[in-house]
């Protein structure tokens, strides 16, 4: 049997019924699915968005950051095999992670880190795939070219941010302008290797000039894209990227980076699950190449809080302190099977 928790639309966290332990029968895989026994999951602030985008009375299961072994595979697998340990982000249009076991592509499924046991290896497949993304397929960074140029990442001490600090500096080479706002996010972001720390609740294009700091070639938003658009276009240097994974609500006038032929891309880690794109594997690549960058210790595990075992009431607890905006890296649950 596979145990799952189950949320149902409309019910506030407060309510004991929010998430409820249901049973049904043990999936077989097919095609290029790999059947998961999870050891450990993380929650992410997409976790909190389907929650509250969830319809009144629909069921749905949540959770996208695991860790765990391979129980079966489906006839089209190549890449593993029975007692195979992985980890993973998975997919957002199929059921999540906060259960005992988890259908889920094989092209989008990495191998675990040597290193990590599965908490800690749980806390980094969806924010460091859309770090990875973001750098290197969205804004086309290229470590042999681009090292020495400069980096904004707004919200540095987040789960994505965390990761961002460290491929930013310890792959790509350059130098990293963060932001934080309060002491200890601060210095985290600073052991993570950032060069300057600014505050995002403060006036940024006078931070820089105020530090003399050259104009950032990449601009990574990882906050409320609204909020920073007009400081983002008064501080990218021509020719620069910006990048954001905040959806905006208002009307902003993309022609003012016209001037400095400037692009605008997004990051949206399900691209390529979602729409089947015939580069997939390529999240396989991007998992594969961090578990050596964490097991050779280039890049450091950004879990911060183990939350204990997987259950209606810790679950809803993790989705509250999410949702506090008070992050500092990831938070992790023990499965449901341990």
């Amino acid at each position: 049997m596979i145990k799952k928790l189950v949320y149902t639309g409309g019910i506030p966290l407060s309510d004991a019924e929010a998430f409820q332990l249901c049973e049904e029968p043990l999936p077989e895989p097919t095609g290029h699915d790999v059947l998961v026994a999870v050891k450990a999951v993380s929650v992410n602030p997409v976790d909190t968005k389907v929650r509250v985008k969830t319809p009144t009375g629909s069921k749905v299961v949540l959770g996208w950051d695991a860790a765990g072994i391979v129980e079966a595979v489906g006839d089209e697998v190549q890449a593993y095999q029975p007692d195979d340990r992985v980890f993973y982000a998975g997919d957002v249009t199929r059921d999540g992670c906060n259960a005992s076991h988890q259908l889920v592509d094989e092209r989008i499924v990495g191998r675990h880190p040597q290193n990590l046991d599965f908490l800690h290896a749980a806390a980094m497949p969806l924010t460091s795939i859309t770090a990875w993304e973001a750098l290197f397929d969205r804004m086309k960074i290229d470590a042999d070219k681009d090292k020495g140029k400069t980096i904004l990442i707004i919200n540095g001490a987040g789960g994505v941010g965390s990761v961002a600090i460290q491929l930013a500096k310890q792959v790509a080479g350059l130098e990293v302008v963060t932001t934080a706002s309060r002491p200890e996010t601060r210095e985290w972001c600073i052991s993570l290797g950032a060069d300057h720390v600014l505050n995002h609740r403060e006036d940024l294009p006078g931070q820089y000039a105020a530090l003399g700091l050259e104009s950032p070639d990449y601009i990574l938003c990882l906050s409320d894209t609204d909020s920073y658009f007009s400081a983002m276009a008064e501080l990218v240097a021509p020719q620069g990227m910006i990048c954001a994974v905040v959806d905006t609500q208002q009307a902003h006038n993309f022609s003012v980076l016209k001037a400095k032929s400037v692009g605008f891309v997004w990051e949206f880690m399900f691209t390529r699950a979602m729409y089947g794109t015939a580069d997939m594997t390529r999240q396989q690549d991007i998992l594969n190449q961090l578990a050596r960058l964490l097991d050779s210790g280039r890049i450091s595990c950004t879990m911060k809080q183990n939350m204990g075992s997987l259950s209606v009431e810790n679950l809803a607890r993790a989705h509250e302190l999410v949702e506090s905006g008070a992050m500092i890296g990831k938070l992790v649950l023990k499965g449901l099977d341990v």
